[in-house]
């Protein structure tokens, strides 16, 4: 059974932020995958709920479980919504997390200050989508330049998923994460701010810095993520064939997929 990859995209933005993701696993045989969460993307009629986010992610990975391991991949408030599900008190089914570009505890000064600035840029004109515009035009490559903007940005959500992220006790759910955990944040990410509470946190947990990568890693520097991808798949496979063979000793595991 191969390794399944579920992607849960950050604030504003919805699944289309994985397109260079999905293309690279798709051309290399690899099931994923994209959800859209409450009010984003394809749902942007509803109202967004920290407990219909984290049903979402639930009901994908179950579903992606009934046909492998599970590689559960989150960037920004994705990600912090994937380390508070991983690390329920009920132990998902999953066998590796990739956390991308959340490395900060949600509440305090600090959600304080995103929701003003968030809500700043909602005041202005076109809700500062010119001001997105120009950042994204100046930092991405072509190539992965569409993709955030793709599936629409959930400007009227934003605030309410912003405020909703303080329930979530991450000092509590990390250290219940059994599963190989990567953090991978872009050098200059602002959310790098917790980022030593997080390993201490999680002490299994490797840190990957991308250089001269921003919050936006995942399209900054595709190559270079998808680089950390295979890793994370290529550990999950042999964890789960490691598994497989100590419960079936007899029988012979089929070959490894050539994740390199």
């Amino acid at each position: 059974m191969s390794v399944q990859v579920v992607f849960v995209h950050g604030i504003r933005t919805s699944s289309t932020m994985w397109r260079s993701q999905l293309d690279w696993l798709a051309e290399n045989g690899i099931p994923a995958t994209a959800i859209d969460l409450p009010a984003h993307g394809m749902r942007m009629d509803e109202d967004f709920t920290l407990h219909e986010a984290l049903h979402t992610i639930d009901a994908a990975v179950r579903d992606a479980a009934r046909h492998g391991p599970v590689l559960l991949v989150g960037h920004s408030m994705g990600g912090l919504l994937s380390l508070a599900y991983a690390g329920g008190e009920d132990t998902p089914p999953i066998a590796g997390v990739v956390a991308v570009s959340c490395t900060a505890i949600p509440r305090g000064a600090a959600l304080r200050a995103y929701r003003v600035l968030a809500r700043a840029m909602n005041s202005l004109p076109q809700r500062g989508q010119w001001l997105t515009d120009r950042v994204l035009a100046a930092t991405l490559p072509v190539d992965t330049r569409g993709d955030f903007a793709a599936g629409g940005y959930a400007f009227d959500a934003q605030d309410a998923a912003l405020s909703s992220l303080a329930a979530l006790d991450l000092e509590a759910a990390l250290p219940r994460i059994r599963v190989p955990l990567w953090f991978v944040n872009g050098q200059f990410d602002q959310l790098r701010v917790n980022e030593a509470l997080f390993q201490r946190l999680a002490p299994h947990a490797e840190l990957i810095v991308v250089p001269h990568a921003t919050h936006l890693v995942t399209a900054m520097r595709p190559t270079v993520f998808n680089a950390v991808l295979r890793l994370a798949l290529a550990v999950v496979d042999a964890r789960s064939r490691g598994r497989a063979d100590r419960a079936h000793p007899r029988g012979r595991a089929a070959p490894a997929p050539d994740y390199w």
